[in-house]
């Protein structure tokens, strides 16, 4: 598996669980993925958040997508990612976030350097994809990107 093929995977499955920590507390939530490509996986928040301030404090982060399998008794595929955690100043990339996510303007986010738009991305890591080969038997991959 390339980093391409795990891109092609989080794109096509982009809900996913977002894992940080809080002290000594995880805290997971689901996020939708905006982009993944060649430069990393990227995620859009609101500064006031909790989730924010965790990856503010920890920029630590553990990604999980899951593709289920074609029946109720095929697992499906899970690939997590491992990271830091980048936030993105750059306006013109949050400019197209506002652009492909207009809801965010109906949440009241007022333009690309509203100080409540938060931009982030893990550029940097490892994915592991981990699928079930049999009863009690099953597969890893890890790619380092």
């Amino acid at each position: 598996m390339t980093f391409s093929d795990c891109v092609k995977f989080a794109t096509e499955n982009p809900t996913c669980a977002v894992a940080t920590v809080e002290g000594d507390q995880p805290r997971a939530r689901i996020f939708g993925l905006w982009r993944a490509n060649e430069t990393g996986f990227y995620f859009s928040t609101g500064t006031p958040k909790p989730v924010c301030q965790q990856l503010m404090a920890n920029p630590k982060v553990e990604l999980c997508f899951y593709k289920p399998g074609a029946g109720p008794m095929e697992l499906g595929t899970m690939m997590r990612v491992t990271g830091s955690v980048e936030f993105v100043k750059d306006s013109a990339l949050k400019d197209e976030l506002l652009t492909e996510w207009p809801f965010l303007r109906e949440m009241g986010v007022t333009g690309p350097d509203d100080p409540m738009l938060s931009l982030f991305r893990i550029a940097g890591g490892e994915v592991k994809v981990w699928t079930a080969t049999g009863p009690g038997q099953e597969n890893v991959e890890t790619v380092r990107f």
